[in-house]
């Protein structure tokens, strides 16, 4: 399978909740498209530019109690402004796969669902500060909570940034937020089952990718 079968989705944003394997998979896919020989950009929100990684560094060590969620979404918007306008576009204009761990999809889950900010307030700041531009698919990677705990517990211990170690409740109401927006929009989420091997996950990814018809895989 090649890329060349999808040449009009180049924008691929990867999603999930915490310890669902959506960085690792990211960076997968990226390798992938340039061992298919595709020019291709792996970036993170929030990041991707110096600019965007300074709001991160804020977002994820915040000062003092931290931030209520209407400052911490328009953090997340300021950053992803940034990151849109600097690297996301121009690497879509020059003809690049875009592969984002993270877009604002996150913010829609994170401080629209579980900061019960809503939708539309999320919507309206991404469309003055973004332009409206949305990934091409998303890819949500979807882990039962059971094996989320398992794989927190092993990757981070008792460290957590300020986002991650926030309530079970918290990140149950992200992770309920995630799969509405998959069962709302089926031609733009492909929603991938994250258990079993990495090499497993990845097989599901690619044919998602390349054959997404807006069904788990």
């Amino acid at each position: 399978m090649t890329t060349g079968t999808m040449t009009n989705r180049r924008f691929i944003a990867f999603e999930g909740g915490e310890g669902t394997g959506k960085s690792t998979q990211a960076k997968l896919f990226f390798k992938y498209l340039q061992q298919e020989g595709q020019e291709a950009v792996l970036t993170r929100e929030p990041g991707g530019t110096p600019g965007a990684e300074a709001i991160r560094a804020l977002l994820l060590d915040p000062p003092g109690e931290g931030w209520n969620a209407r400052a911490e979404a328009l953090l997340f918007a300021a950053a992803r402004s940034d990151h849109v306008e600097r690297l996301i576009r121009p690497a879509l204009d020059a003809g690049s796969w875009v592969i984002c761990d993270r877009f604002v999809d996150s913010s829609r889950a994170y401080q629209g669902g579980a900061g019960a900010l809503g939708d539309k307030t999320i919507a309206e700041m991404h469309s003055l500060g973004s332009c409206d531009l949305y990934p091409d698919l998303t890819v949500l990677i979807d882990v039962p909570a059971t094996q989320i705990a398992q794989r927190l517990a092993k990757r981070d211990g008792d460290n957590s940034d300020a986002i991650g170690g926030r309530s079970a409740n918290y990140h149950r109401a992200v992770a309920q937020r995630f799969r509405q927006m998959a069962d709302e929009a089926p031609e733009r989420f492909a929603l991938i089952d994250g258990t079993g091997t990495i090499e497993d996950v990845q097989a599901r990814v690619i044919a998602a990718i390349f054959g997404h018809a807006g069904s788990r895989t």
